[in-house]
């Protein structure tokens, strides 16, 4: 209602109480006057009224009782004039704070959170809104920074995804692998350049960075840089193993000296490739626009999965040579084969029923602890298990010392990186790994084994714990190392060539080098007939083809070296790779210009490193063969037990009569229909919790058979019929009548029930 309208109303209302009041005084007057008049017989007329007045002037007060009347009536109307309009402006107040505050409301359900409003002094409502509001701002906030946090966890995890892809794809060629690495990188993380310095240290002398992978500008590009260890950023970053990162270089800087040249870029990172606290190389990346923190976490990531690879290069190029090179090991690993080959025999025959089966597979894994040592462990890594061979290997006296402690306990901290990789692909279900491993004993000495890690899964090929199986090599390793030893010694003695069967030269030792005065870059023009005479190539020719068809050729040969004529009593011994073909042919010698006495020792030890290296190969075939067929043994061996469980399960579950089985710690395993129907419990509801669950409360006195099931520590009356009450879902007890059976396998127990009802039907 507009203000004038109200005005318009209480204009009128005080027109209308002074009306009445007039009408009320006018009559109250009449009536007394006519009173008056009948009291003293007089008739009503003007004179004699006024004849009244004279007599009893008190009644002049009657006469003005209509304006009295009058008076009253305006003030009363003014009176409700001023009230009505106190009330209108309070209701136009309420009415403006109710649309603010719904305007508020309004833009609040928009999503406008910067909406402004500021609430009436005690306006409760109003303040709450504020309240909400700030705090909407707040999640807002908390939600956009966790948003961004999100995004950057898996741009991050999808970059250490794609890059470890990279580094397996080409983990063989490091100039490859380098480019590969520096371009998706560059592209990754928005650098317009970025360059890939590796290490060199070839020569002890000459220890400095090579750039051997150069990207700019969406392009490969061809550039050489040598850069000392000492020089530039690069050299710093590497010396102090540390990321540098310029961020803001100012154009007074004149020169930043960096790996790819002097520039004043704007964003300058350069990442070490360091593992183990080794450095491997240098990345180097620039940008128009500053790096992130989380972008140069990312790259110190990478850099550090890259020098992991690079490492592991160099790792297997030693361990190939390793392997390649090893002569006495042959016979230690050929006689724990043939002991292996014995034990595994005894596991062959397998029988019908269920617990024959069993029977087998523990005299199956006792045959393993008493060959191999073996450990289980669940999926967090945690020690489950572990054989005396396993203890005893490592130094521990009994299970309690390591049950329930990580695997990274019997790994070194320089190898865990890697071993993270194998393990992390172990849990994920992939392939098996199978190899050579050093395990930490207790003494803090490594422990060297051929070990197989194996996926132990459930009858839904769902992980549920990883299996060691590993034999102590300990003693061949170091008779390994002791070997290269030898053969080093014998590259420095004597002259040693590799051929490939086409007769071209592969490579040569120095000592060879130094004799023929020839520059190692020369040797892709030479072959094995090169430094001959005519006379001799002719000679030699169906040696050389006896040699490559696999006879070793032991002899004298005279060559024509720049310095002048070199005889050299030498050996020819074809090496065959793991498909039993030639692969090369290796030529040992000694310069017997001056000592040819020393013809027959040479020739011995020639024939004895090829006899070694064919005996090598052949028993780590055989070796491999033999794991093999374990893995299959027990593998057939968990089938089979698996296929005997289910059948079981199915057999128990159509029965007539209730059947729960418990472990040794008393949590429900299995819960058939019939338990369902008489208990009242769905399965679910049962499984994995405690058996007291079905029951009350029994005291010792009471029923010892009852107390003795409910409680994990006290010992199952088994073969026993048992009457005695179940407590069902809905809190009423049944007379049933049970009969407990035991079970041992492995030193766990396990309990089975049958339960009837013995209610009258």
């Amino acid at each position: 209602m507009k203000k004038n309208s109200v005005k318009k109303n209480i204009t009128n209302t005080v027109f209308q109480f002074s009306l009445i009041g007039f009408v009320v005084g006018i009559t109250i007057a009449i009536v007394v006057y006519i009173l008056e008049l009948r009291e003293n017989e007089m008739i009503f007329t003007l004179s004699n009224i006024i004849g009244l007045h004279s007599a009893k002037p008190h009644l002049l007060v009657v006469s003005l009782l209509p304006v009295i009347f009058i008076a009253a009536g305006w003030i009363a109307g003014k009176y409700a004039y001023r009230v009505a309009e106190k009330l209108y402006d309070l209701e136009t107040f309420k009415d403006n704070s109710q649309k603010k505050l719904f305007n508020f409301d309004e833009e609040l359900s928009k999503g406008n959170l910067n909406s402004e409003y500021e609430p009436e002094k005690g306006n409760a409502l109003g303040n709450i809104m504020i309240e909400l509001r700030d705090n909407l701002q707040h999640n807002r906030q908390e939600e956009l920074k966790r948003k961004e946090e999100d995004e950057q966890r898996n741009w991050t995890a999808g970059g250490l995804a794609k890059f470890g892809e990279i580094l397996r794809n080409n983990n063989d060629d490091i100039n490859k692998l380098a480019f590969e690495v520096i371009s998706q990188l560059s592209e990754y993380i928005g650098a317009v350049q970025g360059g890939f310095f590796i290490l060199n240290d070839e020569l002890q002398n000459d220890t400095h960075f090579e750039l051997i992978a150069h990207f700019a500008y969406g392009r490969k590009k061809f550039s050489q840089k040598r850069v000392e260890l000492s020089e530039g950023l690069i050299g710093r970053a590497a010396y102090e193993k540390n990321t540098i990162y310029l961020d803001e270089v100012p154009e007074e800087y004149i020169e930043v000296t960096s790996g790819l040249g002097e520039a004043n870029p704007r964003v300058l990172l350069i990442v070490p490739l360091k593992v183990n606290d080794e450095i491997h190389g240098v990345l180097e990346l620039s940008s128009f626009h500053p790096f992130a923190e989380y972008i140069i976490s990312f790259v110190e990531k990478v850099a550090e999965s890259i020098a992991t690879t690079i490492s592991t290069v160099k790792i297997n190029m030693r361990t190939t040579k390793l392997l390649a090179d090893s002569q006495e090991q042959a016979d230690r690993l050929s006689q724990q084969e043939e002991e292996m080959r014995q034990n595994m025999e005894e596991l062959q025959a397998t029988q019908e029923e269920a617990t024959k089966q069993a029977e087998e597979f523990i005299s199956f894994n006792n045959s393993v602890n008493h060959t191999m040592m073996r450990a289980e462990f669940d999926l967090n890594g945690m020690l489950v298990y572990a054989n005396v061979r396993f203890l005893k290997k490592l130094g521990y006296s009994s299970n309690s010392d390591v049950e329930g402690h990580h695997i990274a306990m019997f790994i070194s901290e320089k190898n865990r990186h890697q071993f993270n990789e194998i393990w992390d692909e172990l849990v994920k279900g992939g392939q098996h790994f199978e190899g050579y491993m050093k395990l930490l004993a207790k003494n803090g000495h490594d422990l060297w084994t051929m070990s197989t890690f194996t996926c132990v899964r459930d009858s839904m090929q769902t992980v549920v714990k990883i299996l060691l199986l590993a034999i102590d090599t300990t003693q061949q390793q170091e008779q390994a190392l002791d070997n290269e030893n030898k053969i080093a010694a014998l590259d420095k003695s004597e002259v040693v060539v590799e051929f490939a069967p086409s007769g071209r030269m592969i490579d040569c030792n120095q000592r060879f080098l130094d004799m023929m005065a020839c520059p190692k870059e020369e040797l892709k023009d030479y072959s094995v007939f090169s430094f001959m005479g005519e006379d001799e190539q002719s000679d030699f020719e169906k040696a050389w083809n006896d040699i490559i068809n696999g006879q070793s050729y032991s002899g004298q040969a005279k060559l024509q070296s720049k310095s002048g004529t070199k005889w050299l009593a030498v050996t020819y011994s074809p090496v065959k790779n793991m498909e039993d073909e030639i692969s090369k042919v290796i030529a040992i010698a000694s310069d017997i210009s001056m000592q040819k006495s020393v013809e027959q020792l040479s020739q011995q030890q020639a024939e004895q490193i090829n006899k070694l290296t064919a005996e090598l190969k052949e028993n780590e075939n055989a070796l491999q063969d033999k794991l093999a067929e374990a893995r299959r043994e027990v593998k057939a061996q968990y089938q089979e037990i698996e296929k005997v469980k289910v059948r079981n399960e199915k057999t128990l579950e159509g029965a007539h009569d209730a059947i729960i089985t418990i472990n040794q710690s008393g949590d429900v395993e299995f819960f058939n229909r019939a338990a369902e129907t008489l208990w009242g419990y769905s399965r679910t509801e049962v499984l994995g919790k405690n058996i007291k669950m079905l029951f009350r409360n029994y005291t010792q006195d009471e029923d010892e058979f009852m107390m003795n099931l409910l409680h994990p520590e006290k010992r199952k009356v088994v073969g026993v019929r048992k009457e005695t009450n179940i407590l069902a879902k809905d809190g009423v007890e049944k007379p049933v009548i049970i009969l407990l059976a035991g079970a041992k396998v492995q030193n766990e127990y396990t309990y089975t029930a049958f339960i009837q009802s013995s209610e009258l039907e």
